[in-house]
């Protein structure tokens, strides 16, 4: 069978990997479709490893085999994967903190005992069954593959909740910023500022529903003065964390949701004179996949716009290069490993 990993430094490759067998704890899925995150943007350009067990996280299929002792699903269903339940053991479940169950996050990263050796850019994958949730039957194979992407910009949302008096601003709008603010649409905003430089993307913003997308020298010079109540950082680069700190008002809050790579220089200054809050928000909780179909099937959140196309398991190398050389040239592409 063939799997796409990424293996060296802006180097993607589809090699062979042994047919996923059964085993204790586990489902095997037929993966229908799986996106391609920044995430592993992120790794093709790295000059680090990248985990072959989250290459191609955001995928969505059906059960093809689950081990026997498995209840919460069965062959046939049809799945997407996500984060296990929190499993009231680790030390963070017993003091209170099940938001951050180890169990629950080692599999997120892949660094479980079930990990497996490449992620959904295969025909078929065995994984640990508990990160596993069933499809909402309303949604599409191609919409079940943006669930997971969607959940994290859901995720960050529930971390800083929106209120009606805010205008909510969203810093930069690939896939994440672009869920990210519908998500804050359906949990209240009053209003929903996109910034971002291209201009592609800012059309895109207006047509899931944004109430305005500026650029970041008109958000720069608008919010100079009158800082916002809350912004969401979702461009992932380290420049945009400092920029988001300038824009809040005095005791404002920025929410970092874009992963960025490297060192990133901040102003102490400005975060000690504005009484900054600035949280981070990093993946999900198992029950939030549930809601955030929901939300997608009654179409308070749009996924279909962000897929701009699929590519088959021999295209993807070159889909991946294209991304990485120019992210803003595609928001969402997903790939069908069995084309």
């Amino acid at each position: 069978m063939k799997a796409g990993l990424v293996t060296g430094h802006r180097t993607f490759t589809i090699v062979e990997v042994p047919e996923p067998v059964i085993s204790d704890g586990k489902a095997i899925v037929q993966v229908d479709s799986c996106g391609i995150c920044g995430t592993d943007l992120h790794g093709f350009l790295s000059h680090d490893p990248y985990n072959p067990a989250i290459c191609g996280h955001e995928f969505s299929g059906t059960v093809s085999a689950v081990s026997k002792e498995i209840r919460h699903i069965r062959e046939g269903d049809r799945v997407v994967c996500g984060i296990a339940p929190a499993c009231g053991r680790c030390p963070q479940c017993l003091g209170g903190q099940s938001g951050y169950c180890m169990y629950a996050f080692l599999g997120m990263i892949g660094r479980d005992p079930l990990a497996p050796p490449h992620g959904g850019f295969a025909p078929r994958i065995a994984l640990d069954a508990m990160r596993l949730v069933k499809t909402n039957a309303a949604l599409t194979a191609s919409q079940a593959s943006i669930v997971e992407p969607a959940t994290v910009a859901y995720h960050a949302v529930m971390r800083s909740l929106p209120r009606p008096d805010q205008e909510v601003v969203v810093q930069g709008c690939g896939p994440i910023g672009l869920l990210t603010l519908q998500a804050a649409k359906a949990a209240g905003a009053g209003r929903v500022v996109a910034i971002e430089p291209n201009a592609l993307r800012r059309e895109k913003a207006l047509a899931v529903g944004a109430h305005e997308a500026i650029t970041p020298e008109e958000a720069k010079e608008r919010y100079s003065s009158q800082g916002a109540d809350l912004i969401f950082e979702c461009a992932g680069i380290p420049p945009t964390i400092q920029s988001a700190v300038d824009m809040i008002r005095r005791g404002g809050v920025v929410n970092l949701v874009g992963l960025a790579s490297g060192t990133a220089t901040i102003n102490p200054h400005t975060w000690l004179l504005k009484e900054a809050t600035v949280i981070s928000s990093l993946g999900y909780m198992h029950h939030e996949f549930s809601d955030v179909m929901n939300l997608i099937a009654d179409g308070r959140i749009l996924v279909d716009p962000l897929h701009d196309k699929t590519v088959s398991l021999e295209e993807l190398p070159a889909a991946i290069e294209a991304l990485a050389d120019n992210p803003s040239s595609a928001v969402k592409i997903l790939v069908d490993p069995n084309a």
